[in-house]
């Protein structure tokens, strides 16, 4: 029982991994080439059409391989998680239909008419065709987190004599207090990730010496955006969802900051430890006093809780796993402020396109955003363990009681091999858009 639970859960961890590669880039680049359309209209300057028009060529990529990993992630909801499918089906599959039904759809429709659509609609109505892009990409991930909220914190619902889950309240699903704070913070980190994609690939045009003006462009406005998103990101959103997960997940939190004692009189952030889980404390340990009762009370004096102050059996399954992810978040994204920030004083100095050394580093930084965008989401889901359902239905009563072991280890040792041959492919395709770069001004 325990071998299909760990298998179930391990496969369904690679092929989501896998996955949100794809979605964090294109719900980011949508709103890149919104505004880079609208600057050509405002303007008149082709180099914003021709960027427009480049990355999304990145972003219909990215779109297909996002589409074809998320299908067979969608099937393991009734291979792999039947029962939790069947109880809370009445309610996340709403969010999940509507998903495909009002995003998936707009999203792909306008893509193909603002790839192949220009001459024939004019320059306004394809402003619009890239507009609905970006709202279809954005709607889509307003439905997905809608209903990874509720598995959070659970609303609106009702538990029949059946077991099952029944919406009770349609408005409640949507006025999730875990909602918007989860979904500005997931979108704006999206942004960090296509702003550092596009100024890595603007400062590899300039330590290339090719398409340099397409690439001075595109590090300037990655710089930019990546500065305004990256501090979004930790304030007010991240913020935000700290308190969200002291109020509904408290046993959570501590967990995350490795507080494993009630800290009185004011708690310390931990910069830099490692769970010990032996002798429940954090070995090695760097701290800055009282400044996490600042943050998440503004008080320096007020007192956090421990993990000692919770029952262990709520205490989530994995703490080492859940710590560092968090504080690899939050640490790669501190790196990301800073980068962006040196960035864009450099801009402001004019004296980026002389600085290499920045330049490599920028190139240099692409994984960050992506491991960052995935320890959030891994901080989220080892947060909820060992509940499906937070508080209300263990991940252990949601598999599919006759899919064995072996099964899930053998599915899961296919999507790998699969899944290393697309990455291969997208990577081959990927690279020989970005060689080729923008169309020409004339073109």
């Amino acid at each position: 029982m325990e071998d299909m639970i760990f298998y179930d859960r391990m496969q369904f961890a690679f092929t989501i991994t896998f996955h949100y590669l794809f979605p964090q880039l294109t719900m980011g680049l949508s709103l890149l080439i919104v505004y880079f359309k609208w600057q050509y209209l405002r303007t008149g300057k082709v180099g914003y059409n021709s960027a427009a028009k480049f990355w999304m060529k990145i972003f219909s990529l990215n779109f297909m391989m996002g589409v074809i990993t998320g299908i067979p992630m969608e099937f393991q909801f009734g291979t792999n998680w039947a029962k939790f499918s069947e109880l809370t089906g009445s309610i996340i599959g709403q969010t999940l239909a509507m998903e495909g039904v009002f995003s998936f759809f707009l999203e792909s429709t306008f893509l193909g008419l603002f790839l192949f659509g220009e001459k024939r609609l004019g320059q306004k109505l394809h402003f619009v065709t890239g507009f609905l892009v970006f709202l279809g990409s954005w709607i889509s991930g307003w439905f997905v987190i809608a209903t990874n909220a509720w598995m959070q914190h659970p609303v609106g619902y009702e538990i029949l004599e059946n077991g099952k889950f029944a919406l009770t309240n349609f408005k409640a699903l949507f006025s999730n207090p875990w909602l918007v704070p989860a979904f500005l913070h997931n979108q704006l980190a999206s942004l960090v990730t296509a702003s550092v994609v596009m100024a890595a690939i603007g400062a590899f045009y300039l330590l290339s010496k090719i398409h340099e003006e397409n690439g001075r462009l595109f590090l300037k406005t990655g710089v930019l955006f990546g500065l305004l998103s990256s501090v979004l990101v930790a304030f007010p959103t991240g913020d935000w969802n700290a308190k969200n997960v002291i109020k509904y997940q408290p046993v959570t939190f501590s967990a995350m900051e490795g507080i494993f004692k009630s800290q009185t009189g004011g708690s310390e952030i931990i910069l830099i430890g490692q769970p010990n889980l032996k002798e429940q404390k954090l070995d090695n340990m760097i701290a800055v006093p009282k400044v996490l009762s600042f943050l998440t009370y503004r008080n320096f004096t007020t007192d956090v809780k421990g993990l000692n102050d919770f029952d262990p059996a709520k205490w989530p399954t994995n703490i080492p796993g859940l710590y560092y992810a968090y504080h690899i978040m939050v640490g790669l994204g501190t790196i990301l402020i800073a980068i962006m920030a040196t960035g864009a004083f450099l801009l402001w100095r004019k004296k980026i396109e002389g600085s290499k050394w920045l330049l490599w580093i920028i190139l240099f930084t692409i994984p960050f955003p992506y491991i960052a965008n995935l320890a959030g989401w891994y901080t989220a889901e080892l947060g909820r363990q060992p509940w499906l359902v937070y508080n209300l239905m263990e991940t252990a009563k949601g598999i599919s009681p006759t899919v064995s072991a072996g099964n899930s280890l053998f599915t899961l040792l296919g999507f790998v091999g699969l899944y290393v041959l697309l990455g291969v492919f997208f990577l081959l395709l990927a690279g020989k858009i970005i060689w080729r770069g923008p169309e020409p001004k004339h073109g």
